[in-house]
């Protein structure tokens, strides 16, 4: 099995909970897993996806290039 690198040092993922999720909508795409021992959250990853550029951004793009 895989290795995870939790808060207690790298763990077999056989030992672990994993719980994934996702949020998807107009703005972004979202996937994250989180592994547990017990009810003690150890590890967790997230990828996000944006589908829109951030109001706040639209000056910079326009001088990047």
């Amino acid at each position: 099995m895989a290795m995870i690198t939790t808060t207690h040092g790298d763990m077999d993922e056989s030992l672990l909970m994993k719980m994934e999720g996702t949020i998807d909508n107009k703005v972004e795409y979202t996937t994250w897993v989180e592994y547990y021992i017990g009810t003690e959250l150890v590890h967790r990853s997230a990828h996000v996806t944006l589908k829109e550029m951030p109001t706040f951004a639209d000056g910079v793009s326009g001088s990047i290039g």
